[in-house]
């Protein structure tokens, strides 16, 4: 009996230490995720206000379309970016905007973003050619807001892309100084796993877009200044 006594004594600070231990791990995991919650935070309340619809988006002189994939073929855009071309090419037909500025990688490995986004929107929605820029170096989110403003010297827009996509295009862009509204664009291919799986990533992207910007992060290419938006809308 009273080796039994002993033995529940010794156990009683184990399980006290486990459970300590477990608490400090909960906490540790809590303040985690509160912090990693503060970027999406962010881009969410920044947004607010400034988020469309394609039927009620108001109007500006330019929208910008962000890039995206294109087809394993590099010839047509991808379903979300077809989708993105659509609402775009929507906006101009009922004139509320007057010149596309197509902003992607003209390099990268999912292909020449902005040509394919550029044909797609004269030879496929009918676009007249003179209304529509292309930005080659529009690398990422932060670096197509910023050469809007710094090389084509946009000052008002409003840019086009995927609803789990749309605040933080929206808010880096304003956070940049360009005065944008957010469109949410078309996608007809978008499932909800997509969705689901497209949020989640963009929840975790919000973290660099909130360093990006707390750094104020140059572009990856930096060029001088481009009179090709003032031109198309002059002509």
């Amino acid at each position: 009996m009273r080796s039994l006594r002993q033995g529940s004594a010794v156990d009683r600070p184990r399980t006290g230490r486990w459970r300590r231990h477990l608490l400090r791990g909960i906490a540790v995991v809590v303040v985690l995720l509160v912090l990693s919650s503060v970027p999406w935070l962010w881009t969410t309340f920044g947004a607010h206000g400034h988020t469309y619809g394609e039927a009620d988006a108001p109007a500006a002189d330019v929208v910008i379309v962000l890039g995206t994939a294109v087809t394993a073929d590099g010839r047509q855009p991808g379903e979300r970016l077809a989708g993105r071309l659509e609402t775009a090419a929507e906006l101009v037909r009922t004139g509320r905007a007057r010149v596309v500025l197509v902003s992607g990688d003209g390099g990268g490995a999912s292909g020449d973003e902005p040509t394919v986004m550029t044909a797609y929107l004269t030879e496929t929605l009918g676009v007249d050619p003179r209304r529509v820029v292309a930005d080659p170096f529009g690398l990422d989110t932060y670096d197509s807001c910023i050469r809007a403003k710094d090389v084509y010297g946009v000052q008002r827009a409003l840019v086009v892309t995927q609803s789990y996509h749309l605040s933080r295009a929206v808010t880096l862009c304003r956070h940049l100084g360009l005065d944008v509204d957010g469109v949410t664009a078309r996608c007809d291919g978008c499932g909800p796993g997509l969705l689901a799986r497209k949020a989640v990533r963009d929840y975790f992207a919000s973290g660099k877009a909130a360093w990006d910007a707390v750094r104020g992060r140059p572009p990856a290419v930096r060029s001088s200044e481009n009179p090709a938006v003032r031109d198309a809308l002059s002509s």
